[in-house]
């Protein structure tokens, strides 16, 4: 879905920028005496270049493997004996790390995430142990999962020249040649200060926050500011198709176009109603695919559709389904297609886009007890280039859509020209052996 709603009435997210460029964010909730410190860096695998695809999830592991202060795997373990959890993730848009703890602890954090943002070590031998690490997790979790394999492809078909066509985990062939040095220029080029976001949420104060951060991170000197091409996807003129064959019970069927991501939050309006429309297709049990193809037709046994706005590349609508028998993609495709029809034809009943509305309120409140869930949704604004306070003007926006509006972008963005479709065709398991005993 497109946000998390999870500004608390009253709060006011405050804002300071160190010296260095390193931009500090911070919510006070003083409900409970904890606290969420992320570290976010606006370097995803979007930013890696040909040859080098999976260097931004590598170097995430990589940045628990020590410094000249912290021995390598101590690093979390440090954080345990303070009472916390810690983890990190890597995306096409961004890599974060995470803690959440004791809110008395944040000048521990603070120390430790500065340390390795300067003086990471990189050896040898952790790399060599760590890429390992990473090939087999991409063996466990893509190639040995044929829906993996075929969302792979068809973001391979869906984008031709953006970078967004290459999987977050990397190609195997360049994992299987990538080397430390590969791993540290991308640390030195862009784990610098002026490209990192420190987010905390909890029971602080936020002077006291911008002043630890400018006691640990406010040393880090600023570089040579970074230079970023504009990346751009050009027109899709035509349908494009991908057929992936693997041992499956059911088939999959994915289809996918290109529309606006959240630029400016008061004037996109194409972006909500957006929104309104995944939503209106697959926002809860009543919705119309799980309705009609899996309920009323019975042709489908999953269905989804999903939009993310809040992004720093282009938009792209997606269509999902997995057909309830093996012979049953066409049928299911061609239902998919006939839904956004049927809504660019006759429009939403005022019904749907009163309960719309009514989810957008109550995700709203639902986040409020989660202060993970909100510092996760200002470095993603904020990473995105959005104004990381801006939910709120989200929410109000998402309400003002009306059922004209759904009805324009579903006759706008959905033509069969800038469409792309990727089908999983299940074959018997013996097939996939006989095909990898070849």
């Amino acid at each position: 879905m497109l946000f998390c709603y999870a500004a608390l009435a009253g709060d006011r997210l405050a804002s300071h920028t160190l010296a260095n460029g390193m931009q500090v964010l911070v919510q006070e909730d003083h409900r409970a005496p904890v606290a969420v410190s992320m570290v976010w860096y606006r370097a995803g695998s979007m930013d890696e270049q040909t040859g080098a695809t999976g260097v931004a999830h590598v170097l995430e592991h990589m940045m628990f493997k020590g410094t000249h202060e912290v021995a390598p795997g101590e690093f979390s373990k440090i954080v345990a004996r303070a009472g916390g959890r810690d983890n990190a993730f890597t995306n096409r848009d961004y890599t974060a790390y995470f803690q959440q703890l004791h809110a008395s602890q944040l000048p521990l954090m603070f120390r430790l995430e500065a340390d390795r943002m300067r003086n990471l070590l990189l050896g040898e031998e952790e790399f060599s142990k760590e890429i390992r690490v990473v090939m087999e997790e991409r063996r466990l979790r893509t190639e040995d999962q044929p829906r993996s394999l075929l969302y792979e492809s068809f973001m391979a078909a869906a984008f031709k020249a953006h970078p967004y066509r290459t999987p977050v985990i990397g190609w195997m062939s360049d994992l299987q040649n990538m080397t430390v040095a590969d791993a540290r220029a991308w640390y030195e080029h862009w784990y610098t200060p002026e490209n990192a976001t420190l987010v905390v949420v909890g029971d602080v104060d936020a002077q006291a926050v911008f002043d630890e951060a400018a006691r640990w991170f406010g040393p880090i000197p600023a570089r040579v500011p970074l230079q970023r091409k504009a990346l751009l996807e050009p027109p899709q003129r035509g349908e494009r198709r991908v057929t992936l064959r693997a041992a499956a019970d059911l088939p999959q069927v994915l289809l996918g176009w290109h529309v606006p991501a959240l630029r400016d939050v008061e004037q996109d309006w194409e972006s909500y109603a957006l929104w309104v429309l995944a939503s209106i297709l697959d926002g809860n049990d009543a919705a119309r695919l799980p309705r009609t193809l899996v309920r009323e037709q019975r042709i489908a046994v999953f269905t989804g559709a999903s939009y993310d706005a809040v992004k720093r590349g282009p938009g792209l609508f997606v269509l999902s389904a997995t057909p309830a028998r093996r012979e049953g993609a066409a049928e299911v495709e061609a239902a998919l297609r006939a839904q956004l029809q049927r809504i660019a034809e006759h429009g939403i009943a005022p019904e749907e886009l009163a309960r719309t509305r009514a989810q957008a309120v109550a995700s709203q409140v639902f986040q409020q007890d989660s202060m993970f869930g909100r510092a996760m949704q200002i470095g993603t604004l904020s990473n995105a280039g959005l104004p990381p306070d801006s939910v709120q003007i989200q929410v109000q926006k998402l309400q003002e859509v009306t059922a004209e509006q759904v009805q324009i972008v579903a006759r706008k963005f959905f033509g069969v020209d800038t469409m792309t479709v990727a089908v999983l065709e299940p074959l018997p398991p013996s097939s996939e052996k006989a095909r990898a005993d070849e």
